[in-house]
């Protein structure tokens, strides 16, 4: 007797800066695709047409012989669907454009379906990082940013790097770093700090598949005054066997000292997939460490 395959889908949705027409236009059109989703793209908009991508940000797809993949699908201006093999097993991967709650708005509804037992220990977990991800840098090139960073699927030390200059002294940028009063203005926590305990923690607290977990760092590991802070970074769904990452603060003094140029590197990911939006999060706190100083 032959067993069924298990079925997993996982739905995700995500509002995009752009209106619907040209938010699909960023689906299908090759030179857009391969900008924000994987670097070598061939796309025939049709009903059993060529969806093909590989690379080294493709998922599971880093060489050609890899891009197998085909739209089974099709409705212009609105949705289409592909057939994508992962690690051997059938998945199909639906994207929907529905407008937004402006004219120059929009939403992208993932659903990715999964016929057969994928090769990770949370799959779903994969999945929602994957896409997470995904969307980030869909979001980021709709938005016009200079800076969509592709993952590198291939590497084996998977990071997160995002710099800023900010028009203020390291020591100044650094105090922002520690200091409860001024850490709540760019993180929007109720941080606590106790240099002596070496004990860090923004004041996060959320549910995540119904558990209550304390978001954020819990200890520094490393601190070099107005240079460098490092800190740990437990696993965001509060998983206890998920590796703790580490986030890595560095300031480099600009125009003779008057400014500062920090950068922000995020590693120890155990696949470059648990890099999930962090490229978009650490972005927006850094643009918001520096509206502190404007």
């Amino acid at each position: 007797m032959t067993e069924t395959p298990p079925v997993l889908e996982h739905r995700a949705s995500f509002p995009l800066p752009a209106a619907p027409e040209r938010a699909f236009r960023a689906l299908v059109e090759p030179a857009a695709l391969s900008r924000w989703f994987a670097e070598h793209v061939r796309v025939e908009p049709r009903v059993g047409g060529a969806f093909e991508f590989h690379g080294r940000a493709a998922f599971a797809s880093p060489s050609v012989r890899e891009a197998t993949q085909q739209l089974v699908a099709f409705e212009p201006g609105t949705s289409l669907t592909f057939q994508w093999t992962i690690h051997g097993v059938d998945t199909e991967v639906r994207w929907t454009v529905t407008p937004g709650e402006t004219a120059e708005t929009s939403r992208l509804e993932v659903v990715h379906t999964v016929r057969g037992a994928l090769p990770f220990k949370r799959p779903r977990h994969v999945l929602d990082d994957l896409w997470r991800m995904t969307a980030g840098n869909l979001m980021d090139h709709l938005a016009a940013r200079a800076d969509v960073v592709l993952p590198d699927f291939i590497s084996d030390r998977p990071e997160v790097r995002v710099s800023i200059d900010i028009d203020a002294p390291p020591a100044r940028v650094f105090r922002a770093l520690l200091d409860p009063a001024l850490m709540n203005r760019w993180l929007h926590g109720t941080a606590h700090v106790d240099l002596e305990r070496r004990q860090y923690s923004y004041g996060w607290n959320y549910d995540v598949e119904g558990r209550s977990v304390a978001g954020g760092p819990t200890t520094i590991l490393e601190l070099v005054e107005n240079e460098r802070l490092v800190t740990d970074w437990p696993d965001w769904r509060g998983e206890p066997d998920q590796p703790t990452t580490r986030v890595t603060w560095l300031l480099e003094p600009l125009r003779d000292g008057a400014a500062t140029r920090v950068t922000i590197v995020h590693d120890g990911f155990g696949s470059m997939v648990d890099r999930s939006d962090y490229q978009q999060g650490w972005a927006g706190f850094a643009e918001q460490l520096r509206q502190i100083f404007a």
